[in-house]
């Protein structure tokens, strides 16, 4: 019986995606426990014929945004539990396990942190910034859920309309709407490494920039201005 679903969304990642699902098909989990869904957003390059050979499932994505084949692929996600990660992320082998064990009965939703792949000083440094003002945002109740690293029930998911339709930073809105129906457990100890290729393109300042942007619009209950794009690096 598949318990978990993982939802990856791609585009133009043949340089990333065998490494992530290779990690993700080698979990402490049994795998007949799990699904892996791949939503490809019509790369050009061999990421579908790659993640074809790992994913349970490649769809073609039809809804707008990063969030919009998130939720594509929880339509036909058969698990109890989705999980939401990308394509350029190395997990630890017993994430999912770890992620299950914190679904107690009233729990709706579980999400962790992020460690930076790439091993130098100042991105440590930033992460562990992040982290910390993520653990304490957590502790006073606002639970900032990471498109990375977040895991939520299905039908709760679907009960608040999964990802709205926005842009940028719909992945934290998702935990503000989420908080209000249910508990939410943040866990340091559910970890993904997430590759820096944004900060290294655009630099660190301008991300952050953009980021805190976006957050402020969505606490403020407003759709971040931004536009869609599809992001090539």
């Amino acid at each position: 019986m598949v318990k978990i679903s993982v939802i990856i969304p791609t585009y133009n990642e043949e340089k990333n995606i065998a490494h992530t699902l290779y990690y993700l098909s080698k979990q402490t989990l049994p795998r007949k426990d799990y699904e892996i869904i791949v939503v490809d957003g019509g790369s050009k390059d061999r990421t579908v014929d790659i993640a074809s050979k790992y994913a349970d499932k490649v769809i073609m994505q039809k809804s707008k945004g990063v969030g919009g084949a998130r939720n594509d692929g929880v339509i036909i996600a058969r698990g109890e539990i989705i999980v939401h990660t990308d394509a350029d992320v190395i997990v630890e082998k017993n994430w999912l396990e770890n992620i299950l064990k914190n679904f107690h009965n009233d729990v709706i939703a579980v999400c962790g942190i992020e460690e930076p792949l790439e091993n130098e000083i100042k991105y440590r440094i930033l992460y562990t910034i992040i982290n910390l003002i993520t653990y304490i945002a957590a502790k006073i109740g606002i639970v900032w859920t990471r498109g990375t690293n977040t895991a939520v029930r299905k039908d709760i998911f679907l009960k608040i309309g999964g990802y709205k339709d926005y842009p940028i930073c719909d992945d934290g809105e998702l935990g503000l709407r989420l908080r209000k129906i249910g508990k939410i457990v943040y866990s340091n100890k559910i970890i993904v490494k997430v590759s820096l290729r944004r900060f290294k393109k655009y630099g660190i300042l301008k991300v952050i920039k953009e980021w805190i942007k976006g957050d402020i619009m969505v606490l403020m209950g407003k759709r971040p201005y931004a536009k869609y794009h599809k992001e090539i690096y």
